[in-house]
């Protein structure tokens, strides 16, 4: 649909609304601001015609907007509590169903369990410009205090919607270049996420020369404000260190036939999408897009930070009941005391917190049995290998606070892609190379019967290392 297309929809959807908007009581629109919505809420469940609904829709998101924090959380509570299946109803149709469980009863209990919020949000979305508002009304709900646990179902509604709205059939690729309109430009340099851009001298580096490409994802109903990007280099060898990508003087017109494909930085920009991947989309087409585009390309890799290595580091050296740390670790890991350590690493240190890398990577584990690092699940879980652990990849004040100064490899082999994410998604195998797995240390004898550690260490060696599947059965 053309833009001059766009435009005469939304200001025919505008008049439809101020019209049906004369059409409404006024009672709506004079209460207080807390009732207001509620009643708003009531009266676009109350089954008005198309014309009132979007005039109701529209009056009760510009009412939300000016709601406080305390007043937000009130609605969202109301809504939890008041937009319910009726209980009578789904009992009957449950009942019926179990009596006879043909399709028309089927069909009649998945109405009469189905949440009325969600058909609330589905109102909620008639207005021109209600999508990217519903969209902030999650970010809102997502930063309440986690003491708000009952209102979980009401973000599960809203989750469930968006994943079918922004599903990728709907999602357009762009790519983003010097030339990309400023309004565009400035909201890249406020979402990038991983690497700070210093300003617009920094934005030019990774967009203008001919080796460095960035692409994004945007949904027709948000306009110009992307979903997310990832920025990639073009070079000859896979990197291990940040720096020289982001320094790196522009040398249009000298890239000949580059090998290697990096994508260095991959940001989510809107909060109220949390949870809903875009990710795994984003970089398989941008993989397909420049293998099309530039037939030398040969391997696609990451060079990806470690973002709670730091913090998990510091849990295990406080509580360590296996000994995964050992009395020498702990005495070189003594050096990250000093503020400069970085400019006189030692071999000891460097030994001690590979190693352990390699066990945080290949063998610790969240709670739900999947990797802790949050990378390294979006990774693995894509269908990636890890591939390479680089010692002092990131040594900003950021990469050394978070992951002591280490960055990751992770590949991505066209061939593979499948096999990989199908192995860790079912079984929770990781895929690693040679030299990741190299670095894990066996297991302590003392620590496990030696059936257990042989088996252990073979899998270590073969790299067929599995994550235990989570109690029930479930996949990773």
């Amino acid at each position: 649909m053309s833009t001059r297309n766009v435009s005469f929809l939304q200001e025919l959807l505008n008049t439809v609304a101020e019209q049906g908007r004369a059409l409404l009581p006024a009672r709506l629109f004079g209460a207080s601001v807390e009732e207001d919505v509620e009643a708003l809420a009531k009266a676009l469940m109350s089954g008005r015609g198309e014309a009132s609904g979007v005039a109701i829709a529209r009056e009760l998101l510009r009412r939300y907007k000016i709601l406080g924090a305390d007043e937000r959380r009130a609605f969202f509570r109301f809504l939890l509590d008041e937009l319910q299946p009726d209980s009578e109803g789904a009992a009957a149709a449950c009942e019926a169903y179990l009596s006879d469980p043909s399709q028309h009863n089927v069909i009649a209990l998945q109405k009469a369990i189905a949440s009325p919020r969600q058909e609330f949000f589905r109102r909620l979305n008639l207005p021109s410009g209600a999508t990217g508002a519903i969209v902030s009304m999650r970010r809102d709900l997502l930063r309440l205090p986690k003491v708000e646990p009952s209102l979980e179902p009401l973000d599960d509604d809203l989750k469930h919607l968006l994943q079918s709205w922004f599903n990728r059939g709907f999602l357009v690729l762009r790519r983003i270049d010097w030339q990309t309109p400023a309004a565009i430009l400035d909201k890249i340099i406020a979402y990038e996420a991983v690497h700070e851009i210093q300003g617009w001298d920094d934005l030019r580096r990774r967009l203008d020369p001919d080796d460095r490409f960035c692409f994004a994802f945007f949904h027709p109903s948000l306009g110009d404000e992307p979903l997310i990007f990832v920025e990639v280099a073009l070079t000859d060898d896979i990197p291990g260190a940040i720096a020289p990508l982001l320094k790196e003087e522009r040398k249009n017109g000298e890239i000949m036939e580059p090998t290697t494909a990096v994508f260095y930085s991959i940001s989510n920009c809107q909060d109220g999408l949390r949870g809903i991947s875009f990710g795994n989309f984003l970089i398989k087409q941008v993989v397909e897009d420049l293998a099309k585009d530039h037939p030398s390309l040969k391997t696609f890799v990451t060079l990806s930070p470690v973002p709670t290595f730091a913090r998990w580091l510091d849990r295990l050296l406080a509580d360590d009941p296996a000994g995964i740390v050992t009395e020498a670790d702990r005495q070189a890991i003594k050096a990250l005391r000093d503020p400069d350590w970085v400019d006189r690493p030692s071999e000891p240190l460097k030994a001690t917190l590979m190693a352990l890398a390699a066990h945080y990577f290949l063998t610790a584990k969240s709670p739900d049995n999947r990797p802790v690092d949050p990378v390294a699940r979006f990774h693995l879980g894509n269908g990636a290998r890890l591939e390479r652990i680089n010692w002092l990849g990131d040594v900003s004040e950021k990469g050394l606070r978070e992951g002591h100064g280490l960055m990751v490899n992770y590949r991505y082999e066209l061939k593979e892609i499948e096999r990989n994410h199908e192995a860790f998604a079912n079984d929770g195998v990781i895929a690693a190379s040679r030299g990741v797995r190299s670095l894990l240390r066996p297991p302590a004898k003392a620590k496990a019967p030696v059936s257990e550690a042989v088996t252990t260490t073979a899998a270590v060696a073969t790299g067929s290392l599995r994550l235990p599947k989570p109690p029930g059965g479930g996949t990773v």
